[in-house]
């Protein structure tokens, strides 16, 4: 089915006002493009990243339009052509472009592609998960669904660093699981379970369908709250239970975890660390060091991560 894409510029930026108008000339489905939300949305929540993609920041430069969508038929025709005459009154001048509903279902997907990881693994989009994988592991993602997809330098450095750990591991934690990649890749090479950590609600079951693709589920477990701060989440996930931890997030978040890893760790254990931007790898290394850690560390593009064994009691 085809569409009419409205976009209407606002005066002022004053995008509360324009939507106010619009939803009172009927119209629904409003998606509001703001950069001033953008940049208050980065600067609120700065502690979940260390970096923000400059191509997707380009994308709301100078924004502050409302957009909503017509069905591009006769009647939608009909409704573009009042809305164009009362928006002019009100002094809004509005732009018009046609989508069809394939350019949204499926144009993001030409994007996704297999990828090669390390020695053993193949990362596959679920709609491919027919390509041959050539003697490799496929790892079969919904890549629409969360954070994680395996073409980040910090989770591709990640997964090419638990190959020779993952066999032979009883149990694993992943602090940050996201989309469940790096746990999924561990129990596909060898590890026996895994638990999945993150803040984001609707991680538990982006990663539990993910698990379900791969054949794991029953593996798996994800849960959602903040490690370093809820007791009971604490509780939870137990007491030096487990071979291997990933952390594969920000800094911050890396630095405030980091004294718990002991408590977690099984002696003998690694802890896979990675999501550390150009910049703030001398922090890691200090905190590291601090705490009687051994530790490599690699750089991949302007990302850095670190193989770490030996901390305080671990």
């Amino acid at each position: 089915m085809e569409w009419i894409e409205v976009s209407v510029d606002a005066p002022d930026r004053d995008t509360e006002k324009l939507s106010l108008l619009l939803e009172g000339l009927g119209v629904e489905g409003l998606i509001v493009e703001d950069e001033a939300d953008l940049d208050a949305f980065v600067r609120e929540n700065g502690q979940y990243w260390d970096a923000v993609d400059e191509g997707f920041r380009a994308l709301r430069r100078g924004a502050a339009r409302v957009k909503f969508y017509l069905s591009a038929d006769e009647e939608g025709e009909k409704a573009l052509l009042t809305l164009t005459r009362s928006l002019a009154a009100a002094g809004y001048a509005l732009q018009r472009s046609s989508v069809r509903d394939e350019d949204w279902e499926n144009k993001w997907k030409e994007y996704y592609q297999p990828i090669p990881v390390g020695l053993r693994l193949l990362i596959l989009p679920e709609w491919l998960r027919h390509t041959p994988a050539e003697g490799r592991v496929p790892l079969l993602l919904d890549p629409g669904l969360s954070f994680g997809t395996g073409a980040h330098p910090s989770t591709r450095m990640c997964l090419e660093a638990l190959e020779p750990l993952a066999e032979g591991a009883e149990k694993v934690l992943d602090l940050g699981c996201g989309s469940g990649i790096l746990a999924i890749a561990a129990l596909l090479l060898g590890a026996r379970e895994a638990l999945g950590c993150d803040i984001d609600p609707n991680v538990p079951a982006i990663a539990a369908e993910n698990a379900a693709l791969n054949g794991v589920e029953e593996r798996f477990h994800a849960l959602c709250g903040d490690a370093a701060g809820d007791e009971a989440l604490r509780q939870t996930i137990g007491g030096a239970e487990y071979d291997l931890i990933f952390m594969n997030i920000v800094t911050d978040v890396i630095l405030r975890l980091l004294p718990d890893i002991p408590r977690w760790l099984k002696k003998g254990g690694t802890l896979l660390l990675s999501g550390v931007i150009d910049g703030r790898e001398g922090e890691i290394e200090e905190a590291l060091r601090s705490a009687g850690w051994r530790y490599t560390r690699r750089r991949l593009e302007d990302w850095h991560s670190f193989v770490c064994t030996g901390g305080e009691t671990a």
